[in-house]
């Protein structure tokens, strides 16, 4: 049988650590890197044997290919701290260990938790690779949404993994909020020029596909709440960047003569 690494970082997740570590106590190492938390998070890390590293925050994709190269198995398992295997994920996974991968890598499709539930298991689930060769990937190096990237076959697996990170309707805008802000400086360095008309077309384009094709109306309106909270992020990433440039153009000539200069967020040092 081949051997798992699974690993995490973590930052003041102690809401949610117990559940994910849980899930993956099975493997046969659990590497965990933190970045200073001061809740129960190390507590609960170590009642769970994990391998405990500490560095300072560098960015999401940096501090997971961080914690990937304190791995030490040739398989291994990303997890957010606020993810957690299902059993039947548990199960799959371990059988296919067990029988030798075929792949390089597998997507592992996430069933969500959507405020006051877990979404339909009939609505459409999008996959995430997760389980893959250390020696075959590692972690794109996104300001957000960083995820690890397989340079071979990547195959899909069936039962899904769980995530408990948008627990009511504030949480989610405070993550829609601060994603969009991130990936502004994302878009700036790839030159990627602002078109104002998706600000019109996409995000009502977004919320259809989301809705009806994504089948979240099996969700009530938890699902039709989080399509619209789609709709709105993709609105923002592009409103955030049709004014960065906006101020670039400009600068302070629009203001009054007297106005401070204030700049954003992702134009100040200010960490996303």
């Amino acid at each position: 049988m081949e051997k798992l690494s699974a690993f995490v970082t973590t930052f003041n997740n102690a809401r949610t650590l117990a559940s994910c570590l849980e899930s993956v106590k099975w493997a046969d190492e659990i590497v965990l890197l933190d970045s200073g938390s001061t809740d129960a998070t190390l507590d609960i890390a170590e009642q769970y044997g994990c391998k405990i590293f500490h560095h300072p925050f560098l960015g999401y994709g940096k501090q997971k290919q961080l914690a990937l190269t304190k791995t030490t198995h040739l398989w291994v398992l990303l997890l957010d701290a606020d993810e957690a295997l299902s059993p039947a994920s548990q199960q799959e996974i371990r059988d296919l260990l067990q029988r030798g991968p075929e792949a390089d890598g597998y997507a592992i499709p996430r069933q969500e938790q959507m405020f006051w539930q877990m979404n339909n298991r009939f609505v459409r689930l999008n996959k995430f690779l997760r389980l893959f060769r250390k020696d075959k990937g590692h972690i794109t190096d996104m300001p957000v949404h960083a995820a690890p990237k397989v340079d071979g076959v990547v195959k899909n697996l069936t039962a899904p993994f769980y995530h408990y990170g948008e627990t009511d309707i504030d949480v989610k805008v405070s993550k829609l909020n601060a994603y969009s802000t991130g990936l502004v400086k994302d878009k700036v360095a790839k030159g990627t020029r602002p078109n104002p008309w998706m600000l019109v077309f996409y995000p009502p384009f977004y919320f259809l596909r989301a809705y009806f094709f994504k089948r979240a109306f099996l969700n009530g309106w938890g699902g039709f709440i989080t399509s619209v909270c789609g709709a709105f992020y993709v609105f923002l990433k592009y409103a955030k960047l049709y004014e960065f440039h906006q101020r670039k153009r400009y600068g302070k000539s629009l203001m009054p003569a007297s106005a401070p200069n204030n700049p954003p967020v992702y134009e100040s040092d200010k960490p996303c």
